[in-house]
């Protein structure tokens, strides 16, 4: 009786182990936060059965999308070192099941961010049909792909802002914007890193198409941007989302270190360079998520 129940756990352990690997657990759980930190920053009373449905919703839609995303290239994921261990290329998984899980999160998704309010739903399922429908087929084609996939990879913050309003104005706009120009800089220094193993798929994410001075300037001309929109609600024309001078100050001494360190990639042009910038890109849109709700609820004090 006791091999029969290991070997079930087993199994369950395996399928639960799968289903997170097809939805990209870290990633999805990051853009949630992300979602989450734009709903503290636009409402005015939390509303916890709003924050679960906004959470499971917006986790349902991301793991669609990837699940989507991972059927489609299932073969040219088995043509790479770094996604040749998925749930699909590896065969531990059926296509149809992954096919119907991702169909399955796509409904839940829109579901339970239709019991926020309809423009949330709205964007949720803009962004898988984006990410989906143009983004992944766009891939192989141009590195015109990386600016397409950037819009859906942005409205996670927006989303959070739209759930607690039920409105899309400046406010959103601005957070749409900065996630919006942050994804250039990190997603091309993720590209930068593995280059080799993308060409092996055929896939076209660089700007320049190879790991060269011209790809590295607009890692760095992009991550300026970033940097100058996230201080634009310092400045006071943004509606409600504001930023005190303090708050400004401190993103513009993150925004400082990643410049840094998008220069040192263009001054060295390496792997290691690219690496950093890639785990520097990611502190500085948390950091700026958690600076911005925090420097919110200390000015209402």
């Amino acid at each position: 009786m006791m091999p029969l129940i290991e070997a079930k756990k087993d199994t369950l352990h395996r399928a639960l182990n799968d289903f997170l690997q097809l939805t990209k657990f870290r990633l999805a759980i990051s853009v949630v936060i992300s979602s989450l930190a734009g709903y503290l920053l636009a409402s005015e009373q939390i509303e916890w059965d709003i924050i679960s449905f906004l959470f499971l919703g917006g986790y349902a839609m991301v793991g669609a999308s990837n699940a989507f995303n991972q059927w489609m290239e299932r073969d040219l994921d088995a043509l790479m070192l770094r996604t040749q261990s998925r749930p699909l290329p590896s065969k531990r998984m059926r296509e149809s099941t992954a096919l119907a899980i991702a169909g399955g999160l796509t409904l839940i998704g829109i579901l339970f961010l239709d019991f926020v309010n309809f423009r949330t739903a709205f964007f949720g399922a803009l962004s898988i049909f984006i990410y989906v429908c143009i983004y992944t087929p766009l891939k192989r084609k141009t590195p015109l792909a990386v600016f397409v996939g950037a819009f859906p990879g942005a409205i996670p913050f927006m989303l959070g802002w739209v759930a607690a309003t039920n409105k899309f104005g400046i406010e959103p706009g601005v957070l749409f914007m900065i996630q919006f120009l942050w994804q250039f800089p990190h997603f091309w220094a993720i590209g930068w890193v593995l280059d080799e193993d993308y060409k092996k798929a055929g896939f076209k994410l660089l700007p320049s198409g190879e790991t060269d001075s011209a790809t590295a300037f607009q890692i760095v001309f992009y991550s300026l941007w970033v940097v100058v929109v996230s201080l634009v609600p310092a400045f006071h024309y943004t509606g409600k989302l504001r930023l005190s001078s303090t708050a400004a100050l401190a993103i513009a001494l993150l925004g400082s270190v990643m410049l840094y360190f998008a220069m040192t990639l263009m001054k060295k042009k390496s792997k290691k360079a690219a690496q950093n910038l890639i785990g520097v890109s990611i502190v500085y849109i948390t950091a700026l998520q958690l600076i911005y709700v925090i420097d919110k609820y200390m000015t209402c004090l």
